[in-house]
């Protein structure tokens, strides 16, 4: 007979089995672990700074594995994540690793982002969120494309507002060639707009309509990565009472001004556009609220204010001088012949320099030089008082020859010094070359002008001989120059 015998503790017996059945090895329970952002709340990201450090855990991952972390989008969702920067984990013995990552530049900021890790295990599921040091698993992540401060209203700090009407204030973008030099050249950029320190609801773009006075300025919207050091002048918009605006007109160097180098800036009220005349003339393309002036005369700008238009007006003086020279511009010179150029100024305490063929004529001091030679002449006038002023006037002098006759004796201490040649041959399709006697060309260029030799000529015992090569339309021409003293 078999007799059974029943456990002692029938509980304690099923227990122990259950214990064994839970803490069997599980081959598949790769887990990841973040470990909460030290001293991090937000990632505020820019050109200046973009270095992020995210450490997690994680047990039974093999060799070979691969990290990234992963951006949801601006809405916190893991859809259609963001991958940053991969990590191969080498050593699957360590319990932790670190990824260091950076905020991709073309991200879209927001205050609502996310970030977690993902493995390249296809059977291992991705972390849960990381947590700021606030313990909040949506944060901010912004890119700053623009790190800078910025200027408004044409960089004025006044602005004039028609009673009853409008005016813009613009994000100035002086050089859009330039991408740093304005946030306006980031098109991903939005802005905050301030109203007497007050954020205006509604307002993101570069451009502000104003219909009330009031202390105005811009920042960039960086969300909860914005910094104050990112925004404008700002700008104290005044109104007038009687329904009609003010316009003047400045001058950057006075009036009268010094119309010498690149003149003067007039610059009108700030308004919304702009229309310049000069003694009652449209002054074309002048549409600006500044505008250069080389000239003396009077200027008028019509400024709308928006609702209202007012004209400013200046009579602008120039202390500079006037000046004229009494030749043609290009004239003809026969063999013997002189011809007195002369200036006629009225510059206070005028000295005079004249120039043949970009060389300073010694003893040439006086408002009148006596022409004897072919060439390119050039006479400057300045003005050593007062005003601070110069001006120049060239003219070319040409030899009048036989077209059938080629020289071949150029006479140094003659009236005309060069050789000169027909003016058949002077243009841009005829080839002009003198070669030495000893085989060195001296010259070769197309359009010869009559002006050699521009330097001096080694002598020695005999008068040197040189040849020419003329090569145009009609054919080539070949001979020899003598050259004399």
């Amino acid at each position: 007979m078999i007799q059974k015998i029943a456990p002692k503790n029938t509980t304690f017996f099923l227990l122990l089995c259950c214990l064994l059945f839970i803490t069997k090895p599980n081959v598949n329970a790769q887990t990841i672990v973040p470990q909460p952002l030290d001293g991090l709340e937000k990632l505020c990201a820019g050109n200046s700074f973009n270095e992020f450090y995210a450490t997690f855990s994680y047990i039974d991952f093999p060799a070979g594995t691969t990290f990234v972390i992963e951006l949801s989008d601006s809405q916190g969702s893991f859809a259609s994540p963001i991958a940053t920067t991969k990590l191969l984990a080498t050593d699957v013995s360590s319990t932790s690793q670190t990824i260091k990552f950076a905020v991709p530049i073309t991200i879209v900021g927001a205050d609502t982002y996310s970030f977690r890790v993902k493995s390249s295990l296809a059977s291992a599921q991705p972390s849960a969120k990381f947590k700021n040091t606030l313990g909040n698993t949506s944060f901010p992540i912004y890119f700053k494309e623009y790190e800078a401060s910025f200027f408004i209203n044409n960089k004025n700090d006044v602005a004039m507002l028609c009673a009853g009407g409008s005016l813009t204030l613009s994000i100035n973008n002086d050089t859009p060639t330039v991408q740093a030099s304005s946030p306006v050249n980031y098109t991903k950029i939005k802005y905050k707009w301030y109203k007497d320190d007050v954020a205006i609801a509604g307002q993101s773009s570069k451009d502000l309509v104003v219909n009330a006075p009031g202390k105005y300025y811009a920042e960039i919207d960086y969300g909860l990565c914005s910094d104050v050091n990112y925004s404008s002048n700002r700008v104290t918009v005044t109104t007038s009472g009687s329904g009609g605006g003010s316009a003047t007109i400045s001058s950057s160097l006075g009036n009268p001004f010094c119309a010498g180098g690149s003149g003067t800036v007039l610059t009108a009220t700030s308004g919304n556009s702009y229309l310049w005349k000069k003694d009652g003339t449209v002054i074309s393309g002048a549409t600006t609220r500044s505008i250069n002036a080389t000239e003396s005369g009077v200027y008028t700008v019509d400024v709308d204010f928006g609702g209202c238009k007012a004209t400013g007006s200046i009579d602008l003086k120039s202390n500079s001088f006037n000046a004229s020279l009494d030749v043609a511009d290009e004239f003809k010179l026969k063999d013997g012949e002189t011809v007195n150029a002369s200036v006629t100024t009225d510059a206070i305490g005028p000295t005079y320099e004249w120039y043949l063929n970009n060389n300073l004529i010694s003893g040439a001091t006086t408002n009148s030089y006596l022409v004897t030679a072919i060439g390119t002449y050039k006479v400057k006038i300045s003005q050593a008082s007062g005003c601070l002023a110069s001006k120049e006037f060239t003219f070319k002098v040409k030899g009048k020859l036989d077209a059938s006759v080629i020289p071949n004796i150029v006479n140094l201490a003659g009236s005309n010094p060069y050789w000169n040649i027909p003016n058949e041959y002077k243009n841009a399709s005829t080839k002009v070359m003198i070669i030495s006697s000893n085989g060195d060309m001296v010259l070769d260029v197309v359009d010869y002008q009559g002006d050699w030799p521009q330097t001096s000529i080694d002598f020695k015992n005999v008068n040197p001989v040189y040849y020419y090569v003329i090569q145009s339309d009609t054919g080539e021409k070949k001979g020899s120059i003598t050259v004399i003293k």
